[in-house]
């Protein structure tokens, strides 16, 4: 594949799981890539795997919830490839999952942050990049939690609903720079997050209808939205759930 040959993508969480997956799929149709997550190690294995096919990374250790390691990621995208066609925010996570009553305001004020946040911190830092370089993708890894409540869990909802709002708010404010900006729901994915609760081909335990993917089986979307040509979709949400979201 040669979708995205000589394009620059910057791939938050690749150091495992969906961004990972992400990252090589990207490097596979021709992509230099952008790793970065907090675990230095996990990142570069990435990379190697990404160097063995010929494409160029650049690793950048980042908490994308600190503005000020943002910001250097930014300089340091900016100083090595001068340009980003690509921006994928995948970083996110369930950190408390107790009822409300019962939360701890700290933790859940961290999830908000880490699913929420992290996407407005990192895209503030690179728009200015991506509208020198004639334009490109943004891709937001949401969840449908974010489309519906339920007890528990209430501050990853919550912070899902608030990037899948960022997804819109933002859509129509770059759509003139030539940026397309969507929001992709993986569904049940079987990932060191979910260790133990699921199992890839059989259901989560929230859903018999839905099947448990490997996070490769989410690539095929994620590539989709990365090759739509100009004037393609923005502000959508392109789900792989087997039930309405």
């Amino acid at each position: 594949m040669s979708d995205l040959q000589n394009k620059i993508a910057l791939v938050t969480g690749s150091g495992r799981g969906i961004g990972k997956a992400i990252a090589i799929a990207f490097a596979k149709a021709g992509a230099h890539i952008i790793l970065t997550a907090r675990n230095a190690e996990q990142l570069n294995q990435t990379a190697e795997d990404i160097q063995a096919l010929g494409q160029q990374t650049l690793v950048v250790p980042t908490d994308v919830t600190d503005t000020t390691q943002v910001q250097t990621l930014a300089q340091k995208v900016r100083d090595v490839f001068g340009r980003l066609n690509i921006l994928v925010n995948n970083a996110g996570g369930s950190i408390e999952r107790n009822l409300i009553l019962e939360s701890d305001p700290d933790l859940w004020i961290k999830d908000i942050t880490v699913n929420c946040t992290s996407v407005y911190l990192v895209t503030h830092a690179l728009l200015p990049l991506m509208i020198e370089s004639g334009g490109g993708k943004i891709i937001n890894v949401g969840s449908g939690m974010g489309h519906r409540s339920a007890p528990k869990s209430s501050a990853y909802h919550v912070g899902k609903a608030g990037q899948w709002m960022f997804t819109q708010c933002l859509s129509e404010e770059v759509w003139e720079y030539g940026i397309d900006v969507n929001e992709l729901i993986p569904g049940p994915v079987a990932t060191d997050a979910t260790q133990g609760r699921m199992q890839v081909g059989g259901p989560p335990p929230f859903a018999p209808s839905e099947r448990v993917k490997t996070p490769e089986e989410v690539t095929p979307l994620a590539l989709y939205l990365a090759t739509q040509p100009k004037g393609g979709p923005t502000g959508q949400t392109f789900s792989l759930t087997r039930r309405p979201i």
